[in-house]
């Protein structure tokens, strides 16, 4: 049968769709963060589930960290200290993200609080995940007791400069992605009581367990050395605020 040049163009322009939709899921893929064996060996560790793996504290407890992972990083790359923060009582849900963009997946934090709306639930993410985590929290205040920023910042839509959660920022002096000026910039939009802390020696890369960046700066401490850092400043920090 013969098509119409009507037909011929929408044709072309399906094949052209296509063709840009699987080169753009190729890309996606080639330019993922894949966990490091370290980081591997500790997510065995967890219970893989449709939308997150989740690491289960010893002990039934109502306390829960959920996570969400920084661009084109595969979630299980933060298995180490989320391995360590639930062996001290919480449990932690790494949330998979579309395409690994916490941008496509705002929301996600909402499915696990929907299931025990009575625990207490406090958010956590790493660079981009960290900005789409505090656009969470500003829309359910309720809902949520603290956030937890791992080298990253909320932007306007997160704004949480008069909200009533507990916050907590954790960068590195060798992030080369989210430097100082970043965060000194955005502390207009947290809360005066934010408690920030500064690893010394630590990049980007190293708040999770994935190899080296783009465009990230030279660690001058190992990954495990700032693993074992953030794992004890984010329990410290739940044991102080009570949660």
């Amino acid at each position: 049968m013969k098509l119409k040049k009507w037909q011929k163009i929408i044709l072309g322009g399906i094949i052209i769709l296509v063709i840009m939709v699987t080169g753009g899921l190729a890309f996606l893929k080639s330019s993922t963060y894949n966990p490091s064996t370290a980081a591997i060996v500790s997510s065995e560790a967890s219970k893989e589930q449709k939308d997150y793996y989740l690491f289960s504290a010893p002990e039934e407890s109502d306390k829960n960290l959920i996570f969400y992972p920084g661009a084109l990083v595969e979630p299980t790359s933060y298995s180490i200290w989320s391995k360590e923060v639930a062996a001290a009582g919480y449990n932690v849900y790494l949330l998979k993200m579309p395409f690994n963009l916490a941008i496509f997946g705002e929301n996600k934090a909402q499915e696990i609080i929907n299931k025990a709306p009575n625990e207490t639930y406090v958010l956590a993410g790493h660079s981009l995940g960290g900005v789409m985590a505090s656009r969470f929290v500003t829309k359910h205040e309720q809902e949520v007791v603290g956030m937890i920023y791992l080298a990253s910042y909320p932007d306007e839509k997160g704004d949480l400069a008069k909200a009533k959660q507990s916050v907590l920022s954790i960068s590195a002096t060798e992030d080369q992605l989210v430097t100082a000026k970043d965060i000194a910039n955005t502390k207009k939009y947290l809360p005066k009581e934010t408690q920030y802390t500064v690893i010394e020696g630590g990049n980007h890369a190293g708040f999770g367990s994935y190899g080296a960046q783009k465009k990230d700066g030279q660690a001058t401490i190992s990954n495990q050395t700032q693993q074992e850092q953030i794992s004890q400043l984010i329990i410290n920090w739940l044991q102080e605020k009570n949660y």
